[in-house]
């Protein structure tokens, strides 16, 4: 699995895990000290996932720009005043 697909997995759990907490609350009541830690928990989870997603989004590697280069020659006037690598220039002599 991917990155990608694992924190889509963690969101699906929280997701089912708010609903059970929601159905907890309806069933126990929301006054309880241990609820309100649940509810704050599961908050807590879903702020820590949604950083965790967002430092994912900036590691991913990203896949280099493909440049097209054309089968097509060049145009010889783009080299008429360039040097040849290792001959030097062409209308003088090397020292």
């Amino acid at each position: 699995m991917s990155v990608h697909d694992d924190l889509i997995s963690v969101q699906r759990s929280l997701d089912d895990l708010s609903r059970s907490v929601g159905r907890l609350e309806r069933q126990l009541g929301t006054g309880g000290l241990e609820m309100r830690r649940v509810r704050a928990d599961a908050a807590h989870l879903r702020e820590s996932v949604e950083l965790l997603r967002t430092a994912a989004a900036q590691a991913a590697p990203r896949s280099p720009e493909l440049v097209t280069i054309s089968d097509t020659p060049y145009d010889i006037t783009l080299w008429t005043d360039s040097d040849d690598e290792g001959l030097g220039v062409r209308d003088r002599h090397a020292p």
